[in-house]
């Protein structure tokens, strides 16, 4: 089964992507960066609660950041 979007609910996303790609897209490059960073564990999963929550509160794609 194929995972939906978080934040549109209706587009699949491919396993290990946060986003499906049209969501992704709209997201500012510096979040969109932040989320992509490598190393950390903790640090990742903190990033991926960060947005999850924005998105739970209505923020629009355009406005999300990500400041962990």
């Amino acid at each position: 089964m194929t995972p939906t979007c978080p934040a549109c609910h209706t587009r699949p996303r491919r396993p290990g992507q946060y986003l499906c790609g049209p969501d992704w897209a709209q997201l500012p490059t510096a979040a969109r960066r932040a989320l992509s960073a490598r190393g950390d564990r903790g640090k990742a999963m903190a990033r991926l609660r960060e947005l999850h929550h924005q998105l739970a509160a209505g923020t629009p794609l355009a406005n999300i950041q990500i400041t962990l």
